[in-house]
């Protein structure tokens, strides 16, 4: 399975997203072996950008990126309009010293540092035009009172309290294999329900969010989306209507290339890159989304920096990609 279904709630202000992932969760595993705890916390922020993708309204790319001082120095994920998503890990620090126990606050977090980046990038953005980021402590507020977050669940829902003004629910898990979510939104009365009344729209989105308290982590990784619809609204389904709209599929797809890699050595210089063919006979490199390997031996290196033919540039080597 990896389908996302979304849902809405006819009986109460509220739009809902179910995420299943199997095949593309295990591309995005394929080659690397991340520590349970760093794979559960990749996997986790892999439905919540798949989750959030659903409801963008332009052609285009989210990504969630973390920082941090901590374990996990670096944590990508893209899930694009279309949803095809990729996403990796950079660990500071060798995978045997990371706990089993450790939480995202533990491997994010060190010294109240760490931060959580959403970046909403539009396919047609013009030049000089930046992208939409909004930013979030893993730290809630309350007062004086400051509260780690300690789950991919919290941080986005901290996310879209403080950068979107929606209230927002949602449920993730994720294993070796599956990766599986739930999403609750709550409308804004310019929704399209203003025929609502105040009181039973708060009535509807507190039932709505009861029941969805119900998942349980074993349904999340599963149960297909139409079939966890079924058994979380079935009444609510009954007694006030819930939609759902065609399931959409998604997949692993990776953005790198050969040419892409021409470029970062364009950027290097050919002082830098003539230095590492004298010491390593050649250059390689490895994507971090994919694990793919790609190889200039000094005549593909010669023609990236002498040739403005994209084609010679990027002729495939003798051995390797």
């Amino acid at each position: 399975m990896n389908e996302l279904l979304v849902f809405m709630c006819d009986g109460a202000p509220v739009r809902g997203e179910i995420v299943s992932i199997s095949t593309a969760w295990q591309a995005v595993l394929e080659r690397r072996n991340y520590p349970p705890v760093v794979r559960q916390i990749l996997g986790d922020f892999v439905g919540a950008a798949t989750l959030l993708s659903a409801s963008l309204k332009f052609d285009g790319t989210l990504i969630i990126q973390a920082q941090s001082s901590g374990p996990i120095q670096l944590l990508v994920v893209e899930c694009k309009s279309d949803l095809t998503i990729r996403a990796t890990v950079k660990l500071s620090v060798d995978a045997s010293e990371i706990s089993a126990a450790a939480t995202l606050g533990d491997l994010l977090d060190v010294a109240n540092s760490g931060r959580l980046v959403i970046t909403l990038d539009p396919a047609d953005r013009q030049p000089g035009q930046s992208p939409y980021q909004g930013i979030v402590a893993l730290q809630e507020h309350r007062g004086t009172v400051i509260k780690p977050v300690t789950t991919a669940a919290e941080a986005i829902a901290l996310y879209m309290q403080n950068s979107e003004q929606l209230d927002t629910r949602i449920w993730l898990a994720s294993n070796e294999t599956h990766v599986g979510g739930l999403l609750l939104q709550r409308l804004p009365d310019s929704g399209g329900h203003t025929h609502i009344d105040p009181q039973i729209a708060a009535e509807g989105w507190n039932r709505i969010q009861a029941l969805g308290e119900t998942i349980t982590t074993e349904e999340l990784l599963t149960l297909s989306p139409d079939t966890t619809l079924r058994r979380l609204f079935l009444e609510e389904s009954v007694e006030n209507g819930v939609r759902s709209f065609p399931v959409r599929p998604i997949h692993f797809s990776c953005r790198c290339s050969r040419a892409k890699v021409a470029d970062v050595l364009k950027m290097l210089g050919e002082e830098e890159v003539e230095g590492i063919l004298e010491e390593q006979g050649s250059v390689e490199t490895e994507c971090d989304f994919c694990a793919k390997v790609y190889r200039f031996d000094a005549v593909d290196c010669l023609q990236v920096f002498k040739t403005d033919l994209l084609f010679d540039a990027t002729r495939p080597p003798s051995s390797g990609h």
